[in-house]
């Protein structure tokens, strides 16, 4: 399992494929994102390893598509349906996620110029 480098007023420092993020995570949830980031990085790796998939945008496009797939499979639902109510925790936990992708991409777009 992953291990959180930081834990400074409410943050963690996490690591995706070899980067560092530092990311918000109320106090006592700390274990529940560090096995969301071992997830996240197996995912990502599986794709940037098996595929032709090249760049971090599109390996983390790839991957968030493959866990949304298996996340709508494993509940059964069309990929069209909407999120229950229920589902709010999950849809935090996406959107923490892709404002780390987000934040990775603007870094790699700074170093490119």
């Amino acid at each position: 399992m992953s291990e959180a480098k930081l834990r400074e007023k409410g943050a963690v420092t996490i690591s995706l494929l070899g980067r560092e993020f530092r990311l918000a995570c109320p106090e006592g949830e700390e274990k529940q994102l560090l096995a969301s980031v071992d997830y996240l990085n197996r995912k990502l790796k599986d794709v940037r390893d098996t595929s032709k998939v090249v760049g971090n945008e599109r390996i983390a496009i790839m991957a968030a598509l493959n866990i949304a797939h298996e996340l709508l499979s494993r509940r059964g639902e069309p990929a069209s349906a909407d999120f229950p109510a229920e589902a709010v925790e999950i849809r935090g936990r996406i959107m923490a996620m892709q404002e780390a992708v987000e934040l990775a991409l603007a870094a790699d777009q700074e170093n490119l110029f």
